[in-house]
């Protein structure tokens, strides 16, 4: 067994890029996750940070006797969707359910037979796994569909068997009467919920009954806009139900409705045509912008640039959006001497942008732009070497390609040393 590794910040964040370097040899990338002394943490990050799989890596986790690997590898973006349909067969009911959720950031699906197999599982979690995502392939939401309860416990299976969810039930006359004239607002909050009909709580004193309200399906634009409510543009609001699921006509009204809340809960339908899409890819508000971004691939280049750039500060993964499939990949130069950083930066992604303005703004004041810049194939080596030896910067200069492979195994070798830091250098 080997030692714990003893790592310094700066060695943590050079391991942390050298799992995104597209040029680390397999042979160092799997020493480093096999290597018997890394943390947990650190070697999820490798496998999730991984941008690239070749059969034969997957295929070696893949076949690692821990089940905690071979699940970090289910849930890494990195890898093909065949690549991961290969696991879903695992004799760990962890693995699978790993593999059910799927990847947090962008990824290609898996063929339709693998979600077929996991919506069918024996095990529960696995089948719950494969229900709760929002892209479910049609084949495997039409097997869910066949099933009385997807969640049931099947014969043999252990553990306490899963809650229904119980149908709100349509309040009378009298339980409305008595709920709209309580004291206690989540009383009356429960009247706008559940009466069959409006009741009059419009001028209701606390502004949480009166936004429920405003977004019930049986008033008119007018009767929504004399209701006194207000939506800020970073306030949370629940997907509505009836809007998700509204049909065509509906759903054109709720596009075009001055009412946020249903503009917002909109963009959650799977009916949306090409028109709704344009229409609330201007929407003034920024989270109607954000999930439409979130929900579809087919959007305008230009709303995925602003919704990125207004998503600085507001959400906490703006960087998602720059793996959008409609995120703009030419004419990005012309940010380049933006007054913004968040805008300097994404020049790196331009494959226009000539290695003179990607050293420069590898110099760039704000060291968010240097970052950035760091991880570029374009970059000299000797300038990727100088930035490895920046703790600002050393994370993104650890994934340059340019890094010689003496570089990339005297990182290795300082992290997992059961010493003092030890510096690393070029080799001539």
């Amino acid at each position: 067994m080997g030692g714990i590794l003893n790592v310094d910040e700066l060695d943590r964040a050079r391991l942390r890029g050298l799992g995104r370097n597209p040029a680390l040899p397999e042979d160092l990338f799997l020493r480093l996750i096999e290597h018997p002394g890394i943390e947990s943490w650190l070697r999820s990050l490798l496998i999730a940070g991984r941008t690239e799989w070749t059969d034969e890596a997957f295929d070696a986790l893949a076949a690692h006797p821990d089940p905690e690997i071979r699940a970090d590898l289910a849930q890494s973006a990195g890898s093909t969707g065949r690549q991961r349909a290969r696991l879903v067969d695992d004799p760990d009911p962890r693995v699978r359910t790993a593999l059910a959720v799927g990847p947090e950031d962008r990824h290609e699906p898996m063929p339709d037979e693998a979600y077929r197999r996991l919506a069918t599982d024996p095990d529960r979690r696995v089948r719950r796994g494969i229900w709760t995502l929002a892209c479910l392939p049609d084949e495997a939401r039409a097997v869910l569909d066949t099933l009385e309860d997807p969640f049931a416990a099947r014969p043999g299976e252990s553990g306490p068997p899963e809650p229904r969810r119980a149908e709100p039930r349509v309040l009378d006359r009298a339980e409305v009467e008595r709920l709209v004239r309580s004291d206690r607002p989540e009383d009356r909050l429960r009247a706008v919920r559940d009466a069959p009909s409006p009741p009059a709580l419009g001028a209701d004193p606390d502004p949480g009954v009166r936004l429920w309200l405003s977004m019930r399906p049986d008033l008119t634009e007018r009767e929504r806009a004399a209701i006194d409510h207000h939506v800020g543009g970073d306030d949370r609001l629940p997907v509505l139900d009836w809007v998700r699921r509204a049909a065509p006509e509906t759903l054109d009204r709720c596009v075009r409705s001055r009412h946020v809340g249903l503009r917002r809960s909109a963009v959650h339908n799977p009916g949306l045509t090409p028109e709704h899409v344009a229409i609330l890819a201007g929407d003034p508000d920024f989270a109607v912008r954000l999930m439409l971004c979130e929900q579809y691939d087919d959007v305008p280049p230009h709303l995925v640039v602003r919704t990125y750039l207004e998503a600085q500060g507001r959400v906490l993964t703006p960087h998602r959006l720059l793996r959008h499939p409609a995120f703009p990949r030419t004419d990005l130069v012309r940010y380049a001497d933006s007054p913004r950083w968040e805008a300097r930066a994404v020049v790196v992604m331009d494959p226009t942008a000539p290695a003179e303005l990607i050293d420069r703004l590898s110099r760039d004041d704000d060291a968010g732009v240097r970052a950035r810049m760091a991880g570029d194939g374009r970059l000299s080596t000797e300038r990727a070497l100088e930035l490895l030896a920046d703790p600002t910067t050393a994370v993104w200069a650890a994934a340059n390609p340019k890094l010689p492979r003496a570089v990339l195994e005297q990182i290795l070798v300082a992290a997992m040393a059961e010493g003092s830091h030890r510096p690393v250098t070029s080799t001539s």
